[in-house]
């Protein structure tokens, strides 16, 4: 409980840029590939530092791991909200931030592995992603309500003071791992993922995972500044906000990935992941052919959209982390999330690439 409490105040700024991206390009005259690039950074700072932090909890306690994970990321919030001014700024801090995710975000499930029975492993990998579910959620409506009442500046300076009390919980509170680090049977070093890559099991999880997170980042990275266009597009009343859409959608991805995870243990991971994929496939063509059309359908198409993407959320994860070799389940989920975050970076930026191609925010684009 801890643990999920405190990732559920580290991640709770994680979501402030996206939510903020339509205020911000006009104002540091960003182009839409600009945008994708400071929104892509975040996950390949992250895909470039989770293989060695994720990986040295194999043979490091992931307590120490974890605390150095949400210091940068108290940093990354704390020197955005003081000093960022433009595009590079922007890069250099939330790659940090990315850093920060890559210390708190696996290796806080590791931290649960490493401390819960191999039975309740798939309900407590559920609990972990509601704990991150809801702090994503709850990203986008905070950015939107602090940043309206104090400005931008202030709300990252929130998401800082969030980062401090989730590592003051963590040093206070959980305990350091006082059992040995079992050790590998093969003799391999810390290092050599060639083992993981040989657990097809493990990395056929990975890869889903990959395409996963491409759809998940690119619809959280550009979801607000989708349905700002739709909204001024079509005129229409923007009572319920982009960034409480996209809230929603949060809230709703959550509960669809706690459900998913009780779902495939009753039915089966791999049925339950292929209904999801393709579910998705129906579901992100029909918002290209029909999303800007109306801004009510959009944010329906889209809140579906979030339940199915997230369905198979947990289980991906789980089912990796359930396949690894106990001696390698910090190396196992350190690939699987790189493969999963080479997705995430992608995702964001091919929505921009493809946007600035067609000339910018269009029906057609």
């Amino acid at each position: 409980m801890v643990v999920c409490a405190a990732q559920t105040l580290v991640q709770i700024g994680a979501f402030f840029w996206p939510a903020l991206l339509p205020e911000m390009m006009p104002l540091w005259g960003l182009t839409n590939s600009e945008a994708g690039w400071s929104t892509a950074m975040f996950y390949g700072a992250y895909l470039v530092a989770v293989p060695i932090l994720v990986t040295l909890t194999d043979r490091v306690d992931a307590r120490r791991v974890y605390l150095f994970g949400v210091a940068c990321t108290m940093a990354a919030h704390l020197l955005f909200g003081l000093v960022a001014e433009g595009y590079w700024s922007v890069l250099l801090l939330r790659g940090l931030a990315g850093i920060g995710w890559a210390g708190t975000y696996m290796t806080g499930l590791k931290l649960l592995a490493d401390q819960v029975d191999a039975k309740l492993m798939s309900r407590a990998t559920a609990g972990h992603a509601v704990s991150i579910g809801i702090s994503g959620a709850l990203s986008f409506a905070c950015a939107e309500l602090l940043s309206g009442v104090w400005g931008w500046q202030p709300a990252f300076l929130a998401a800082a003071a969030t980062a401090v009390m989730a590592w003051l919980l963590v040093a206070l509170l959980v305990p350091g791992r006082t059992t040995p680090f079992p050790r590998a049977a093969d003799g391999h070093a810390l290092f050599d993922f060639s083992p993981v890559f040989r657990n097809r099991s493990a990395m056929a999880y990975a890869v889903a995972y990959c395409i996963h997170t491409l759809e998940m980042n690119a619809l959280r990275g550009w979801g607000v500044a989708f349905l700002a266009y739709v909204a001024i597009s079509t005129g229409a009343d923007m009572s319920f906000s982009p960034t409480f859409a996209l809230t929603a959608l949060g809230v709703i991805g959550t509960c669809a990935s706690v459900l998913g995870n009780e779902a495939a243990i009753r039915w089966g991971r791999v049925r339950l992941i292929t209904l999801a994929m393709l579910a998705s496939i129906a579901l992100s063509a029909g918002i290209g052919f029909f999303g800007t059309l109306s801004y009510t359908l959009a944010v329906l198409l889209r809140l579906i959209y979030g339940l199915v993407v997230w369905l198979d959320s947990s289980s991906l994860t789980a089912g990796a982390a359930g396949t690894a070799e106990p001696a390698r389940r910090g190396a196992t989920l350190a690939v699987h999330s790189m493969l999963g975050y080479s997705g995430g970076f992608v995702g964001p930026l091919m929505i921009g690439y493809a946007l600035d191609l067609s000339g910018g925010m269009s029906r057609t684009a």
